[in-house]
């Protein structure tokens, strides 16, 4: 995919929803913003730091540290229960869970309504998806990028979700972009950019 911006800057803390049609580019641009792919020109500058000129590893502690990303097919673990798939994180970093952690993991999953002792293979296909999103947030993290995060859920509990996750934003002071096409959650961002053939369209 190949996607041509010329210059686009997001204040700190701000909100962008990324619109568009299926195979338009919103994740790729996602996971360039999130440094899970690297540019293949050009720059992308999170308060200075250049993802594009980084190396793979600089990129992923740089992530470890910052972002917050909810996959649209949620990556999750099906054998472990839903805390267990929030606490990954603190495996992967090499943390030591703590209680405060738990505590936090149980609180999401709570607010969420995802039972918490279950393998998340059991869970429905909503509760997965609020499952990543509780995972996304557990190293209360300054950027939170978002892939469909309500595409699994009907209205009412999309709504819940869109609500939870920008009073998250707000709590954290994050800045968050996500990729929808949920007009609902979309309406809470502070600007909506359309993708069109790999281009920003304002």
């Amino acid at each position: 995919m190949l996607l041509d911006v010329e210059r686009f800057d997001l204040a700190a803390g701000g909100r962008l929803a990324l619109a568009g049609a299926s195979g338009a580019g919103k994740t790729t641009l996602l996971s360039l913003l999130g440094g899970l792919e690297r540019a293949d020109e050009g720059s992308i500058k999170w308060d200075g730091f250049d993802l594009a000129r980084a190396s793979s590893a600089q990129r992923d502690r740089w992530r470890r540290r910052n972002v917050g990303i909810v996959f649209q097919e949620f990556r999750l673990i099906d054998e472990l229960d839903a805390v267990e798939n929030v606490l990954l994180p603190t495996r992967f970093d090499r943390w030591r869970t703590t209680a405060e952690s738990r505590a936090f993991a149980d609180k999401m999953l709570g607010a969420l309504g995802v039972p918490m002792n279950r393998p998340v293979a059991t869970l429905s296909r909503g509760e997965r998806q609020r499952c990543a999103i509780a995972r996304a947030v557990l190293g209360k993290p300054k950027i939170i990028i978002a892939d469909e995060p309500t595409a699994s859920l009907d209205s009412e509990s999309g709504a819940q979700v869109g609500a939870l996750l920008t009073a998250l934003a707000d709590d954290l002071g994050a800045t968050m972009i996500v990729a929808t096409h949920d007009g609902g959650l979309a309406a809470r961002m502070d600007k909506t950019v359309r993708v069109q053939h790999g281009r920003l369209a304002f």
